[in-house]
């Protein structure tokens, strides 16, 4: 049968690379296959479970009836909530109308991307990075790409941004960062925050404004803070719109409660696009997450643990990588600084396989390290890096801490097997 035409963006939108990938894995794992799944930035609830505190408090609300629809912009308590919450860890100030809530990130980044953004219109953001490619295209808008290099541990800095800013509405930046698991110093973000100031005295038209995506912000190691644009310069508020969520700093993936902070004028149009989504949050989510986020006490217990978890893992894969590396195998990683990611490289291409044939590609790589050491990673070339690539993400949201050295040893094993 002949297909039927649809839509200019049914018909060229490219799917989710990464939850592609999450699905033939899923199904390698159903056929018995030993995988080390690596690739979502999702967390195994076995492991890494909700705050109890939450969990009980969505129960409750639950039993309590709250089903029905809440605000359109987000219930009272729970924008009450987080202006508290911003407040106390960012010292971070937003009134109730400046304060967007929905489900999760993506419905308030897509909103971002409307209410700035018109068609043809320049939208800038550095590769490797989550989703901008997918968004931009949505809106029709114009492609600025800015590819991070690996000596700024794949950050932006303003220097390579400086020469693409003009008529550039909208500029998408993440730290932590979504695929590397690294961050702004403050110094980097500084200078990004006062090129945006200086480029918007210059505009007599629409001004620039910065997405910033700190969903992570809350899972940082070691010596590493987290910075965001406003507390740097004040200045930048008016030019801001921040999103977070529940999502990544308490494992709370599947409850669905995000929110956005920016100029209340912005925030309201993005409140008029949403409600015609209906991507809300769902009530008794809503209820329970206005709770908990005033339980200081409950969130600096979970955070603590949760954060030593996460980073051990983390560093224990670095530094498997890091010996690997002295030992002679072409693989690297970038020092753990943030989130649930750990930058790693596997640099094969070119390497000659038992029977003489050639890994060509990094496609072929990332296929020779799943079929023959079960490591299942997501490339950067998905976060639209060069097809060339031979850096990846590692995400340990599903990793059981014992069997690390197994792995460890699977993927030492294949490479020992090429020359």
């Amino acid at each position: 049968m002949r297909s039927m035409k649809l839509s200019n963006l049914a018909e060229t939108l490219i799917g989710s690379e990464i939850i592609k990938l999450g699905g033939e894995i899923k199904e390698r794992i159903r056929r018995g296959e030993r995988i080390y799944n690596y690739t979502i930035g999702d967390f195994d609830p076995l492991i890494f479970p909700i705050p109890k505190e939450l969990e009980d408090g969505i129960v409750e609300a639950y039993r309590q009836h709250f089903t029905n629809y809440p605000a359109a912009e987000g219930n009272v308590d729970l924008r009450e909530s987080i202006a508290l919450f911003l407040k106390d860890y960012q010292n971070l100030h937003y009134n109730l109308d400046e304060i967007l809530v929905a489900s999760g990130g993506r419905p308030l980044i897509y909103a971002i991307y409307r209410t700035i953004c018109d068609r043809g219109e320049k939208i800038l953001y550095a590769v490797p990075s989550w989703n901008n490619n997918h968004y931009t295209h949505f809106i029709k808008g114009e492609h600025v790409v800015i590819e991070a290099k690996a000596e700024n541990n794949f950050m932006p800095v303003a220097a390579d941004i400086k020469p693409h800013i003009d008529g550039v509405v909208l500029m998408a930046l993440c730290s932590p960062q979504n695929p590397t698991g690294t961050t702004f110093s403050k110094v980097g973000l500084t200078d990004i925050c006062d090129m945006v100031i200086e480029e918007n005295k210059k505009r007599e038209g629409k001004k620039l404004y910065v997405l910033y995506d700190q969903m992570y912000g809350h899972l940082t190691y070691g010596k590493i803070k987290h910075y965001d644009p406003v507390s740097l310069r004040p200045e930048m508020r008016q030019y801001t719109i921040y999103v977070d969520a529940i999502s990544k700093a308490f494992a709370a993936t599947g409850v669905r409660v995000g929110w956005s902070t920016g100029p209340a004028h912005v925030i309201g149009k993005m409140k008029a696009i949403l409600s015609h989504i209906g991507a809300w949050a769902p009530m008794a989510e809503q209820k329970a997450v206005a709770k908990y986020l005033q339980n200081k006490d409950a969130i600096e217990s979970y955070l603590a643990h949760f954060k030593n978890e996460v980073e051990k893992r983390l560093r224990k894969i670095y530094e498997g990588l890091i010996l690997l590396k002295k030992e002679g195998f072409d693989v690297d990683a970038v020092a753990p600084e943030a989130a649930i990611y750990l930058t790693i490289k596997i640099n094969l291409s070119g390497k000659k396989l038992p029977d003489g044939s050639l890994l060509n590609n990094q496609p072929e790589v990332t296929s020779y390290i799943l079929q023959t050491a079960g490591l299942a990673v997501v490339p950067f070339y998905a976060f639209g890096a060069d097809n060339s690539s031979p850096w990846y993400r590692l995400s340990v949201g599903t990793c059981k801490e014992e069997e690390i050295d197994e792995m460890l040893e699977k993927l030492k094993k294949a490479l020992k097997q090429l020359s």
